[in-house]
């Protein structure tokens, strides 16, 4: 046995028994909403640490649909697929994906252990580096082909298509190939349209893209390098934002700032205006901080690395930015603490009951640090004029085995053509498909 193995078998009970005083005081619950819960901070030396181990699907399960709902595999055997895009004609992209080498990351004994709980967990493993074409010709909810779309990319993750222009976001930057309609690969070679952060540390690599309603500019989710600034504020330059990107020019701008981990974006359909979800801080204590969704305001700074949750300081963080702290926006709506909420979709189709017609999906891929776990799951929280408008609801569970080991983990959310809900699960290897329930009339 190598001495590193032997080293790791020993620390990693330890760390999980240090921490294990540490945990949750209020339900999951309290962190949802407009005004969730934010009690004291509770750090500990160690990290608390609750890791469900990736234990993959046995043979012929599936997760739990809400009442009024089924499930089905839409597509499986995929290799670590993590966001979703549904092209004009049907076809669906899966982002076969995961972290690039990054040297300079979870660095020490403290790093290293987490770097070993994070494979635990089912990431940080060889990245695909591919995009895959899924493609139900017959519309009866299963994929009949299947094709490597665009390969020999770089931890790819967003995807849009505006016109003929197909975009990707990799880890460094944003590519442009050109798309035909209904071709099932791409081989023409990609020109770069602008580059992003990355380089040895990238703590937050994926990089999220939408495109705007009229196709004029790109926005890229850029996560930040770090947890809570530990690598310094100089490691942080352009990152813990949204880029707005001149899709013809590639000329770029920080739109909005200090949103520790920007995932999904989408245009909430009522109002047009972006929203994004976003991952909050760790090692605050089990009961903080709370992820959440957010309306992205042009020029606005939501608080990190100073301050959570408007004006609730991280001492953590030194020197501190009274003046920023001062300006934090306050989120508009709580998904949880460390929920790892990363996928975000509105629904605007009638192929599910009207209840869910113009609110919010959102993927919930599951905690590391909190315990009891929080999260693995897909909830759907309500609209209305614009806002959230009551309290989440399960759409999918049962990701958790009865001994807390991960079947699969949500990621990205996608609306498909016919207007099921489509989910990546990264741990599953699975697209999963959510359609109304036998028995119940789709809404045309």
């Amino acid at each position: 046995m190598h001495n590193a193995t032997l080293l790791a078998l020993t620390l990693v009970p330890l760390l999980s028994l240090a921490a294990c005083g540490e945990h949750a005081t209020l339900p999951v619950e309290a962190g949802f909403g407009p005004n969730p819960a934010l009690p004291p901070p509770n750090p500990t030396l160690i990290p608390t640490v609750e890791v469900a181990s990736a234990e993959g699907w046995p043979q012929g399960a599936k997760p739990v649909a809400a009442p009024g709902l089924a499930v089905a595999a839409f597509a499986t055997g995929l290799e670590h697929p993590r966001w979703l895009y549904v092209l004009p004609n049907g076809d669906v992209l899966v982002a076969e994906t995961d972290a690039p080498p990054k040297p300079e990351d979870r660095k020490g004994i403290k790093g290293w252990i987490m770097g070993l709980l994070m494979r635990e967990a089912g990431s940080s493993r060889p990245s695909a580096n591919r995009i895959t074409l899924l493609r139900d010709a017959d519309h009866d909810g299963t994929v009949e082909t299947r094709t490597v779309f665009l390969e020999g990319l770089n931890s790819p993750f967003g995807m849009a298509l505006v016109g003929n222009d197909f975009y990707v976001a990799d880890t460094d930057a944003v590519l442009r190939f050109p798309y035909r309609e209904g071709e099932t690969r791409i081989t023409a070679p990609g020109t770069k349209l602008v580059d992003l952060p990355a380089g040895p540390i990238n703590h937050h690599w994926t990089k999220s893209l939408v495109a705007s309603p009229d196709g004029s500019r790109l926005y890229v989710g850029v996560g930040s390098n770090s947890n809570a600034a530990e690598n310094g504020l100089a490691a942080e330059e352009g990152r813990a934002a949204i880029w707005e990107i001149d899709r013809r020019t590639g000329a770029h701008r920080v739109y909005a700032s200090g949103l520790r981990n920007p995932v999904g974006m989408a245009f909430e359909p009522e109002t047009g205006a972006l929203w994004v979800a976003v991952n909050e801080r760790d090692e605050l204590g089990s009961d903080l901080v709370p992820d959440y969704m957010t309306m992205v305001k042009k020029g606005g700074f939501y608080g990190w690395p100073f301050s959570y949750w408007g004006r609730h300081v991280d001492e953590r963080v030194q020197p501190q930015r009274p003046d920023l702290v001062a300006k934090a926006i306050v989120p508009d709506y709580g998904l949880g603490a460390h929920t790892a909420s990363l996928g975000l979709t509105f629904h605007d189709d009638k192929l599910l009951p009207g209840h869910y017609r113009g609110g919010a999906f959102v993927g919930q891929h599951g905690s590391w640090n909190r315990n009891p776990p929080s999260g693995y799951r897909v909830i759907f929280v309500p609209f209305a004029h614009g806002r959230p408008a009551g309290p989440p609801e399960n759409v999918l569970a049962g990701f958790l085995d009865a001994q807390g080991n991960a079947r699969g983990r949500p990621v990205g959310v996608a609306v498909g053509k016919d207007g099921a809900l489509l989910v990546a699960d990264d741990v599953g290897n699975s697209i999963w498909r959510v359609t109304p329930a036998a028995g119940q009339v789709a809404e045309r």
